[in-house]
């Protein structure tokens, strides 16, 4: 039985040692406990989940403890919508009121079919790294390069490459911004979503240059200019552009574009989930 003293002591110990740890470290646990809102957690399981930073913090996990805090505001996440801002108003048991619906916008009617090409390209699909080799293949060195890093970064599928451009759905486009700092060119734009009225063009070259470049190129003619009733509409370096704040979106800019670059955006989104239906039933489509 001596022989087994050693173990037996040594078991003792370890044991004696364990119980010893587990005192201090629960005494530990309840003095440097961080109490944690249970309305951060509720917060959260409200917001949209994107993690899309629409709402000016690093994620929903951020923006919720900041809410909490009270250094949000209950209607930044505008992923969210009227649902989400309804449901943390109520959490935190404030008032707030949705903001105004912001989509993002493609301005640019670039395609295949409009703008000029300068060249083949085969290699990395990457807007930014393709707009970085002599200005990208496309002979506009201000639209849309069309390789797809918009659509890549959308976590709501709201946006779709038809006939080398991209498109987004007014419909499901939930206005977070992601795509806006993506996009090497600046082409993409939050607009109020009833701004139905847009110039689709960025083109700040000179009019001739800018037509040979683009069959929907703003040219700078101002005939724009002088049809708007409200002054809402002035050309700025050769292109058009419109104060959304007293643009009553009447259209009367609209038939007198000779380039057609500006669009009633309501109907010009029709038109392309009308393309972007027929590409996918394309797609679907057997060749053999």
């Amino acid at each position: 039985m001596a022989q087994y003293l050693p173990i037996l002591y040594a078991i003792a110990a370890l044991g004696g040692l364990g119980i010893l740890f587990g005192i201090v470290l629960g005494l530990a646990d309840k003095k440097f406990a961080v109490e944690v809102d249970e309305r951060v957690s509720a917060v959260r399981s409200v917001v949209a989940g994107a993690n899309c930073g629409a709402c000016g913090y690093a994620g929903c996990d951020a923006y919720a403890a900041a809410v909490v805090r009270g250094e949000a505001a209950a209607n930044a996440c505008t992923p969210g919508g009227t649902k989400t801002v309804k449901a943390i108003a109520a959490i935190m048991g404030v008032s707030a009121e949705a903001q105004e619906p912001m989509v993002a916008r493609v301005r640019c009617q670039g395609d295949c079919e409009r703008v000029t090409t300068r060249y083949d390209y085969s290699g990395v699909h990457s807007c930014r790294a393709v707009s970085g080799i002599a200005g990208g293949p496309n002979a506009c060195e201000f639209g849309c390069v069309g390789f797809g890093e918009c659509v890549s970064v959308c976590a709501f599928d709201a946006i779709s490459l038809v006939n080398g451009i991209a498109v987004i759905d007014d419909d499901v486009c939930t206005g977070c911004g992601m795509c806006v700092g993506v996009c090497p060119r600046n082409i993409i734009q939050m607009m109020p979503k009833d701004q139905t009225v847009v110039v689709m063009c960025r083109n700040e070259a000179i009019g001739r240059i800018a037509r040979l470049q683009c069959k929907t190129a703003c040219v700078g003619c101002k005939r724009c200019e002088k049809a708007c009733p409200t002054e809402s509409i002035k050309v700025v370096k050769g292109v058009a552009v419109i104060d959304e704040t007293t643009c009553t979106r009447c259209g009367a800019c609209i038939p007198v574009c000779p380039m057609h670059c500006i669009v009633n955006f309501y109907e010009r989104n029709m038109e392309d989930v009308a393309a972007v239906t027929a590409q996918a039933e394309l797609n679907e489509i057997e060749i053999p």
